[in-house]
C-alpha cells in the first residue's frame, strides 16, 4: 500500500514567495552537483553538510574542505538532497503545505521559522550522536516544521493523496490531521536512534522539525487568523 500528497484544498490569500524561491535554491542547487561523480559529491556533503562531530567541536575537516563555519552547515544542509526522490519528495511537501504556513505567517516570520525548525531538527539528529562523522542534508527537518504548524492549524483541510494498492489505484481527499498524522507516527515507528552513526534517513530531525513547528507556530500566526476564520465560516455555503 503506498500514498502520497498532490494538493491540497486550502487556498491562500497571496502568492507563496519564499517556498518558490526556497524550492527554487533547491532545485538549483542540486543539479548543479548531481551529474558529478561521486567524489565531488562526497566532497559537497562534506564541505556544506551538517556533521555532528564537526559541529561540536569533535572532529576538524582538512582544510581543503573547509569552506564555511561548522555552524553554518545547519543552514547550507537544508539545501542539499541525497538525490532525486529525496528532492522531489521534499519540495513536493514543501509546495504543498508551505503556502498556507506563509500565508498566515508573512514571508519574513516565514524564513524566521522555517531556519528555526531546521535548526530545531538538526540539533535533535546531532545530539543522538554528536561524536558521528556522517554529514547529515535535506530540507526535511525544516519541512517537517511547516507540516507541524500546517497540522495545528489546519486539521480539516482537505488534502487530495495518490494512493496505490496492488491494481488499484485513485485520488482521494483525506483530512490533514490523517495524513500529517499519519505521517509523524510513520517517523516515530520507523525511529531507532542509531541513523545517525550508520546513515539513513534522519527519523530523529523529522520528529525533532515537527514538535518545534507545533510548538512555534503559536508564536509565528499573525493576530489576525482568528478573525480570518471567522470570516469565512461566517460566509453562507455556495450551493
Amino acid at each position: 500500500m503506498f500514498f502520497f500528497p498532490i494538493s491540497d484544498q486550502n487556498p491562500t490569500n497571496k502568492k507563496p514567495l519564499i517556498c518558490w524561491i526556497i524550492i527554487l535554491f533547491c532545485v538549483l542547487i542540486f543539479i548543479t552537483y548531481v551529474f558529478k561523480n561521486s567524489y565531488i559529491k562526497d566532497s559537497i556533503f562534506l564541505s556544506f553538510g551538517m556533521i555532528p562531530a564537526v559541529l561540536f567541536g569533535f572532529s576538524e575537516l582538512s582544510p581543503t574542505l573547509k569552506f564555511i563555519p561548522s555552524f553554518l552547515s545547519i543552514i547550507t544542509s537544508m539545501f542539499l538532497h541525497g538525490g532525486w526522490m529525496h528532492l522531489i519528495g521534499n519540495m513536493t511537501y514543501l509546495y504543498i503545505f508551505g503556502d498556507n504556513i506563509e500565508d498566515v505567517m508573512g514571508k519574513t516570520k516565514f524564513i524566521v521559522f522555517y531556519l528555526i525548525t531546521g535548526t530545531c531538527a538538526a540539533l535533535s539528529h546531532a545530539l543522538l550522536d554528536p561524536n558521528s562523522t556522517i554529514p547529515m542534508v535535506g530540507a526535511s527537518g525544516a519541512i517537517a516544521g511547516v507540516l507541524g504548524a500546517y497540522l495545528m492549524l489546519f486539521p480539516k483541510a482537505n488534502i487530495r493523496v495518490f494512493f496505490w494498492f496492488i491494481f488499484f489505484f485513485k485520488i482521494i481527499n483525506i483530512r490533514a490531521i490523517i495524513v500529517l498524522g499519519g505521517w509523524i507516527i510513520i517517523q516515530l515507528i520507523s525511529f531507532n536512534g542509531t541513523e545517525v552513526s550508520n546513515g539513513g534517513v534522519a527519523y530523529a530531525a523529522h520528529i525533532g522539525g515537527f514538535i518545534s513547528g507545533i510548538i512555534l507556530i503559536h508564536f509565528f500566526k499573525s493576530k489576525n487568523l482568528n478573525k480570518r476564520k471567522l470570516s469565512k465560516s461566517s460566509l453562507p455555503s455556495a450551493k
